[in-house]
């Protein structure tokens, strides 16, 4: 089965993000072993760098602002393609500071959902739901319009 991780700096405080989190993973189970690896806040970004970069496996996609935008249909096809390569896939987010530039040029794609900055907690959200999307989208699912 596919693994996927989530690496991600912090806790989810809010009841309401960590409840659609887990309802996402859920969803995605019937495709994919999701692991949602919870490290420390640092000092800064530089300090959870080593952290975030022992906790991801397989091929790396990391969070970033200057990232390479895509559609949801984009992504579904970028996951197919490791998929199919039976690559494990380690989503990266980092804390509220953001992430290391060690962290983002060790990563093997960068990714971004907009220009716009979100909330840490809220974009566990985002990935879940556009992680679940794509692989619906890959299943022929009508899910995604």
């Amino acid at each position: 089965m596919q693994k996927i991780y989530f690496v991600v700096v912090g806790k989810i405080k809010e009841s309401f993000y960590h409840e659609a989190v887990a309802e996402y993973v859920k969803r995605l189970s019937r495709f994919a072993k999701v692991e949602i690896k919870e490290l420390p806040e640092g000092i800064d970004v530089e300090s959870e760098a080593d952290d975030i970069l022992r906790a991801c496996k397989g091929y790396v996609i990391a969070l970033a602002v200057e990232g390479t935008k895509t559609s949801s249909e984009g992504l579904a096809k970028k996951l197919r393609a490791l998929v199919d390569q039976g690559k494990e896939i380690s989503f990266v987010i980092g804390s509220s500071c953001g992430l290391s530039d060690r962290v983002k040029q060790a990563a093997d794609y960068r990714l971004s959902f907009s220009d716009m900055t979100f909330p840490h907690q809220l974009m566990r959200v985002i990935l879940a739901e556009q992680v679940y999307r794509a692989f619906m989208i890959n299943a022929g699912s009508t899910y995604h319009k």
